[in-house]
């Protein structure tokens, strides 16, 4: 008899970083199922750049610090790996120069009006009951990868209520002192 091999359920990632007053920068990246369930969560230390690295990157300190440091620190770190990874910082976008993984911005608006904007610089795409953004490089990659699994994410489906949970999380491992 031979074993039949379930599909492999479509993960979503949610990554985020917080500024924590004196300590810098921590991230946090959740991976659930398509429903929204937790399957793993990693969190990094804080990471603040002196003031020599601040004068040193410029603007381009926090796609850096946000996208290729923390961001490619916590996909590398966490075991259940996301076939998509949304954020809601366009800083984070940069990190999908250095991961093979989908990254897509979540935009904070959920007007229909959105998503047929010819003059948009990047298109959007609807995605529950948001519009994402791609990074621009990999649009049309990673926009194949998303679209294969978007019937798998509901329409009724609220991509901006993960990332609470993520700054929810972050903000108790601080007051516990556990990311010293």
């Amino acid at each position: 008899m031979t074993a039949t091999a379930k599909p492999e359920q479509f993960r979503l990632g949610f990554l985020t970083t917080l500024e924590v007053p004196e300590q810098g920068f921590v991230g946090g990246l959740l991976v659930t199922t398509r429903h929204g369930r937790p399957l793993e969560f990693q969190c990094t230390s804080p990471v603040k750049p002196n003031r020599t690295q601040e004068i040193l990157y410029g603007p381009s300190l926090g796609p850096f610090l946000l996208g290729e440091l923390i961001g490619k620190t916590l996909i590398e770190k966490v075991g259940v790996k996301p076939h998509l990874v949304l954020t809601e910082q366009e800083e984070v976008l940069e990190l999908r120069n250095h991961v093979g993984t989908p990254i897509a911005c979540v935009d904070s608006l959920e007007s229909p009006a959105e998503e047929a904007d010819p003059d948009a610089e990047t298109p959007k795409l609807r995605l529950g009951r948001q519009f994402i953004r791609f990074h621009p490089p990999h649009l049309d990659e990673d926009q194949q990868v998303v679209t294969a699994h978007m019937k798998e994410i509901t329409r009724e489906a609220d991509l901006r209520e993960p990332f609470q949970r993520v700054r929810e999380a972050l903000l108790e491992t601080v007051r516990s002192g556990a990311l010293r």
